[in-house]
């Protein structure tokens, strides 16, 4: 019973003496897990800020800083385990190979991950800008990580990678605040060509839609077999477009004769 007894109190002693040892690195480890925690944090909005100032898409600010939030966690947590004494070696390993399997499986993902900051940095677009690309035409609303999205005219969500998109033609019909209207406009030969031309100009030198300046043009485009086709151009505000386009052709009707 006596040698139990001797036995347990070695083992506690034996204990007590490695938390000793132990606590400096355990206090160091928590003080470290602590300040490393309140910094994370302090970077991370010191960051979102210099983004915000040098005014990238919300998302990407969203995206950029999750990275690097993530990443100074994985840093933090290297650091923790080395201060317990622990061998960080294997954990390197570890993040290393967990990271090229990662990159293996998303080389296409990368892509669209590399285009939608080509877009970011270089902005041939942003969110609110009606763009035509990939035969496809709308209203920008979100510049995504890995696609943009955009709503059609018909109201539909169309997602277009990134990837692509960065590489190819794109047409933004928002960067400038004025556009130019190209109608085509018909008539018969047997209508008095130089009257046609002068009611259209009528049309639209005194349409209230229509700007002064660069002054609207009528000119005659073409002879076809069958009509004289009038090139009607106006240059109008870009939310006034698809209206004065349509009121021009209302007009126009009531002038032409086919």
């Amino acid at each position: 019973m006596t040698i139990q007894v001797e036995e347990v109190h070695n083992l506690v002693v034996h204990y007590i003496n490695v938390l000793i040892d132990f606590s400096p690195k355990v206090i160091s480890a928590a003080l470290v897990l602590l300040v490393g925690i309140w910094g994370i944090k302090i970077f991370r909005k010191v960051a979102e800020q210099i983004m915000t100032k040098r005014e990238l898409e919300p998302t990407v600010i969203h995206f950029i800083s999750d990275i690097l939030m993530w990443g100074a966690r994985v840093l933090l947590f290297v650091t923790v385990i080395s201060r317990l004494g622990i061998e960080t070696t294997s954990f390197v390993a570890i993040f290393g190979a967990i990271g090229l399997a990662i990159g293996m499986s998303l080389q296409g993902s990368l892509s669209n991950f590399a285009g939608g900051m080509l877009i970011i940095m270089f902005k041939p677009f942003k969110v609110g800008d009606t763009i035509e690309a990939q035969s496809e035409s709308g209203k920008v609303l979100e510049i995504q990580i890995f696609t943009t999205k955009i709503l059609t005219g018909q109201n539909h969500i169309i997602y277009i990678p990134n990837g692509i998109l960065s590489n190819g033609k794109i047409k933004n019909l928002s960067q400038k605040s004025t556009r130019r209207s190209d109608l085509i406009v018909r008539t018969s030969y047997d209508s008095n060509i130089k009257a046609v031309k002068g009611e259209l100009e009528t049309i639209v030198t005194t349409h209230p839609k229509v700007l002064k300046s660069p002054a609207p043009e009528v000119t005659v485009n073409e002879l076809t077999d069958s009509t004289v086709n009038f090139a009607v151009r106006v240059w109008v505000k870009n939310a006034d477009f698809q209206m004065v386009n349509s009121d021009i052709l209302e007009r126009s009707k009531n002038v032409v004769k086919l």
